[in-house]
This record gives structure tokens, sequence and C-alpha cells, in this order.
């Protein structure tokens, strides 16, 4: 079994290449193309086939998480996109939800939509929210928007109608008379994307993945052309924002679902380690070149959203446009290694801008000129210029040096190296920040978590995070650097259907439900006809439920079973427990409602269970200064790599921990060890000081 996973981050291009047979294990970084992020793909894997002689046709499996549909949003370079909507409702896009993100900022920007209100045309129509049809859809309307949709040069189409979650036959009368009209025309139903209530989130999904289809349909038909162009026979498989894998054709037809590809591995890579660790309870710090992202595993599983948010404002909760399809849940900031450091009114300010791999932090030699994340670090010492990403990338420290000197030392009248340590300890604590939102404020002791971390950056920062919040072990796992793409390899197929239905969880509430679920059985049959083989499906079945009158819902993974009479009493126990957990409160008395239902199917993965990191890895010993303030600035540490820490039998910080994707700090006063499996291990304060 050869399988073969690559992840498209903002600066690098990870690829990884598994032999199920031997267990081994090859990984590889190179700078990402943001002209074309196929070709940075093809170029990777040209390397890894020949540096392990191996052939295309010999690949049993291709894995792919990329950042292309993010990146589209972000960007503003999807297609052309018309929204059909209900009459009176135009604005609705522009007038998005009362809640601001920054309460006493009277001038808070709002997130911009992703098409002009010239490109939203109304049709007359009606339903309610019990589904009865209180205006019938006017034809002539239809027929009048569609002239405007054609005259207006759209490449995609978005139609969304008020309550067309509990009655999807308007939006369907629409749909039909499109492909009488404009058969090539794609068209995306907020009754097929997201049949949820809330009109703005569901509007907002619908649109996104409108604006994304042309898009996404034009790479990934590349990137298959250019792969069987190149010898592949085996389909290609692309990660959705749930952690799940689909087929191509899914990915087409709901790009919307893949929009955190990459960082939804990362998580499904840290909660495999932590349980292989004995760690259920994880927190999982990703930082790359472009941003950190932050998710949390309770009880060995990933949490799941139903609602996350893309293109925030500066990077704040509430800020971004929402986009209601479930997604692995996390965190995002704009602190990565290309994050750009300037002074902002006499203090250092770190992100959201990056330098991303075009041109790059002042050290990568490309033409930046403003300082980054990287640049300090490599400034502080934690970097070796000659090692960066395996010796592939060689870095310019007096570059580095001079730019940090320049742009942060000389305005603070700080020598480079407290101008650099300022940098770095300014970014670490806007990821503090982000833990805390993660941990501490959704209900987590950070006391009885483990915190996994991986990314290029993320090892670097990951013990100073730890120790700053409370979290008492750092997991770095093996090949840590492109620990999104082996989550690739780790990840099984999955699809989550889900519907809108607030149903009071009372004794006779059980046909209602059991109503539901099939009808969501049919839709998840309908896309598991579309992966191949769905041979071995298992079904689990989750909601968003709350105490009736509120207007938040609480994730509740339901029993499994029959749903019968028993069901409702079942379910509302599960809610008052998932709900103590996360606000440390109950009332047993309380009447229950679910609101969103979702079914979930999931494939079994055939994947090898002998995974061989660094095979054959020769023990690097040496030694350099670097930064540490607990030993008042420079001093002589000691530098390791896996093989040569594990020969030793673990060390003592100050330490630094060398691997060719990425480097790990090791504190004064921590304990860092390399287990059988090949993951470093930092015990927070069990050292000697």
């Amino acid at each position: 079994m050869l399988r073969i996973a690559f992840d498209i981050g903002g600066t690098f291009t990870d690829c990884v290449l598994h032999d199920g047979d031997s267990g081994r294990v090859r990984a590889l970084k190179i700078s990402s193309t943001p002209g074309d992020p196929a070709e940075g793909v093809l170029a990777g894997l040209a390397a890894l086939f020949s540096e392990n002689a191996i052939d295309a046709a010999e690949v049993t499996a291709i894995l792919h998480a990329t950042t292309v549909a993010t990146n589209a949003v972000i960007e503003r370079k999807g297609a052309a996109t018309a929204l059909l909507t209900t009459k009176g409702f135009r604005d609705i896009l522009i007038i998005g939800r009362q809640k601001r993100y920054e309460t006493y900022d009277l001038y808070a920007d709002k997130p911009t939509p992703l098409i002009n209100r010239g490109n939203i045309f109304e049709v007359a129509e009606r339903t309610g929210a019990d589904g009865a049809v209180l205006e019938a859809l006017d034809m002539a309307s239809v027929d009048a928007a569609i002239d405007a949709v054609l005259a207006a040069g759209a490449e995609s189409v978005a139609v969304a109608l008020l309550h067309a979650y509990a009655n999807p036959g308007h939006e369907g009368a629409i749909a039909a008379r499109f492909r009488d009209r404009a058969p090539d025309l794609p068209v995306s139903l907020s009754s097929d994307i997201s049949p949820k209530y809330r009109e703005y989130e569901r509007t907002n999904t619908t649109v996104v993945n409108a604006y994304l289809r042309p898009v996404v349909e034009r790479y990934l038909g590349h990137l298959q052309t250019a792969l069987k162009e190149r010898g592949f026979k085996r389909e290609l498989s692309v990660m959705q924002s749930n952690g799940g894998m689909v087929s191509p054709a899914l990915a087409r037809r709901y790009p919307v679902r893949i929009l955190e590809s990459g960082p939804a591995a990362g998580v499904l890579m840290a909660s495999q380690i932590g349980q292989a660790l004995g760690a259920d309870h994880v927190i999982t710090f990703d930082m790359g070149g472009t941003t950190a992202k932050l998710g949390a595993v309770d009880g060995g599983t990933p949490a799941v959203a139903p609602v996350f948010e893309v293109d925030h404002v500066r990077y704040r909760k509430g800020s971004g446009l929402p986009v209601s399809v479930p997604a692995i849940e996390l965190l995002e900031i704009g602190a990565g290694g290309g994050s750009i450091a300037a002074v902002e009114m006499g203090m250092i300010g770190v992100g959201p801008e990056s330098a991303g791999a075009e041109p790059g932090p002042i050290c990568y030699g490309q033409g930046g000129d403003r300082p980054t994340v990287t640049d300090a670090n490599l400034v502080l010492g934690y970097i070796d210029p000659d090692y960066f990403n395996g010796g592939a990338l060689p870095l310019d420290g007096d570059g580095a040096a001079a730019g940090i000197a320049e742009r942060i030392g000389r305005p603070l009248d700080l020598s480079a190296g407290e101008a650099a340590w300022g940098v770095h300890l300014v970014a670490t604590s806007n990821m503090e920040h982000a833990m805390r939102l993660v941990s501490v404020e959704r209900g987590r002791d950070p006391r009885r978590y483990a915190l996994v971390a991986f990314g290029g950056a993320g090892p670097l920062h990951a013990a100073r995070l730890a120790r700053s919040i409370g979290v008492p072990r750092v997991i770095v796992p093996a090949a840590a650097g492109v620990g999104s793409a082996v989550g690739l390899l780790r990840a099984e197929p999955r699809i989550d259907v889900g519907a809108t239905r607030v149903l009071g969880l009372d004794d006779g509430a059980a046909p209602t439900i059991a109503e539901v679920y099939d009808g969501l059985w049919q839709r998840a049959e309908a896309e598991l006809a579309q992966i191949g083989d769905a041979a071995g499906v298992r079904w689990s079945r989750y909601a968003q439920m709350r105490y009736a009158g509120q207007g938040f819902e609480v994730h509740v993974d339901l029993p499994d079973g029959p749903v019968d009479g028993a069901f409702p009493a079942l379910a509302a126990a599960a809610f008052h427990d998932a709900y103590e957990r996360q606000h440390r409160y109950r009332d047993d008395r309380a009447a229950v409602e679910g609101v969103d239902w979702t079914l979930v199917a999931s494939l079994p993965n055939p994947q090898a269970d002998h995974w061989l990191f660094g095979a054959g890895e020769v023990a690097r010993r040496g030694r350099r200064s670097a930064w540490f303030p607990e030993r008042d600035g420079y001093v002589e540490v000691p530098v390791r790599n896996r093989a040569a820490l594990a020969a030793d039998g673990g060390g003592v910080g100050p330490l630094i921990v060398e691997d060719p994707d990425c480097t790990a700090i090791v504190l004064p006063g921590d304990r860092a060890a390399i287990d059988g499996a090949g993951h470093l291990i930092i015990d927070i304060g069990q050292g000697d000081d």
C-alpha cells in the first residue's frame, strides 16, 4: 500500500508518502505556488517519487487538503455569482446580524458580502416557517430574474428563499426552470446546501457554495487531469471541513464543505496521536506560515461546530462570513511564521498581515523587507539557518537581524535580540489569548489536557504556551511539520447531512424525530453513491439542542438504536450532560428543544496501522547560542535531533530539538523524551531548572 497525501498551505505545500507494507513515512515541504497551487503539488510529488524510486502507477490512494476554496473567498477571486431570493429580502446579506463583534466600536467594519446588491434578484413567493405555502411562486418573476442573471453574465447562481429549509418546493421549481433555460449554469439551492433555519447564515452559505463552484471545478479538474497524465491510476480523495474524505464529484458540488480541509486533517492527526499516548483530552495547536489554528479533542473525539466563519475582520470572532455546514471546531488567528511585525504607537504588533510564500520573510531572500515571526525566531537562535526545511531553503540570518534591528529595535531603542524576543513574545501572547478562548472560556480545564503542537512553527511556541495556561504536557508528533498531511492519511470518508426541525423533546416527539432521520438517511444514501465503495457504513447521530426559549444551542451526541418512545427522554438526558460540561449548569426539569438534527455516515479507511517515522535517521548533536530570558538572554544550549535525543534517553531544557520540517523549543525546567513511536514528549516543569 503506497498512499500519498498533500496539503496546500499559504506558505508551504506538504507532501507525505506512506508505505503501508514497511510503515516507512517520507515527508517533503516545498514552497506553495499561489498563482497555480496544482504546480506546487505536482513538483512535490515528482520530488517524492524521484527520492524514493517509485512510480505513480504504484500509488493506491491520493489524499488532498487545500486552501484553494478559502483563498478564493478571502481574496475575492471566486466566480461572478447571482442570488435569487424572496421578494422583500434583497438586503439580507448586507444587513447580516445585529450582534456586533466589537460592542463599543462605532466604526467596526462589517464583513463584505461576496456579491454586490446589483446581482441579487427577487422572486415573488412566500413560504411559512411550518412549510405552508403562503404565496405561490410567480413563474413570471422567476423568468424575469433569470433574464437578469443571464444579462449580468453570472457564472454561478445561488437560490435562497425564505423558509426553504421547511419546504424546498419553490427552490426546486426555480432550479428546474434554470435547467430548461440555462442548463450549463451551476445552481446552488439553500435547501440542498444548508437546509437550516437562520436565513442570513443559510443564504450566505449558499452564496459561498455558488461562488466557489466554478473555481473548485476548474482546480480539481486541472489537478485530476495532470495526475492522470503522470500515471496515477486512482481517483483523488478530498478532505472536508468535518474531517471526512469525499470524492472530487462531491467536492465540486459542495465546495463550501472543503473550506477548512487542511486544519481539519491536523486535528484528526492530533486526536489519534493523543489517544495513542493516553491523552483523550487534547488542545491542538497548528501554526504554519500564515495563521495559527487551535482546536480541541474531548474524550478522544474532535469537537464539531455547526457553523464557522471565514474571512474574519482582524480575526475577531463574529466578524466573518458565517458558513452553516458541519466543521471541526477551530479558532484561527493571524499569527504564523510569516506574520509581519511592526511598531505601532510605541508597541510591537504582530499580524494579521502575512508575508506569505511570495515574497516571504526577509530571511528567505526573495525580496521581503518587513520583519516577521520567522525572522525573529532566526535572530533568537531557535532556527538553524543552514537546516531550515532540512537545508532545502538556506536562510539569510544577517538580513533578518538587520530588518529586526531597523524596523523594531531602532524605534524602541532595543538591541536586535531584545527586539526579536519582543516579536516572539507578542506572537505567543496573541496565541495564548486564543488558547484561553478554546479552553477556559469553553468550559475546558487546561490542566486536564495535553497540547499537541504541529505545523512548521507550532513546536517553537508550544512549551511557552503550555506553561502560560497550565497545560502539563506538550506532544510534538513525529513529522509534526507536515502534521495535516499525515492527518489525511488517517482520515476516513465521512458525510454529514442535517436539517432544521424545532421540536420539543416531549413524549410524543419520537415519530417526528424518526421522520426527520428517515429523510436524512435518504440524502446520505444518495451522497454515498457518489463516493464509490460504500461497504461497512457506520451511522451516528447528533443534534444542536437548547433549553426552550434560548437563542443558542449546544452540540449533543445522540444515542444509537431505534428512535422509539424512549428516545426523546434519552436525548434530553444527553443534552443535560452536554450543557453541564460546557456551562457548569443544568436544570433537569426545564423543557428541552432539538433544533438541527444531523446524521453521519462514516466509512472504514483501509490504511495500514504500521507507521515508521524517521527510519535510518542519523543522530545529530550540536550547540548554538539561543535566547532564553530565564537565563538572561543568549546562552549556549544543546541541539539534538530526535534520534540523538532518543539515544541520550531524553534531556532537560534549555534544549532545541530539530527536525527537517520543524523545530521544538524545550524551556528551562521542562523535561523532553522520545517515545517508541518517535513522538517528542515535553513534560512542563518536570526537569531540573
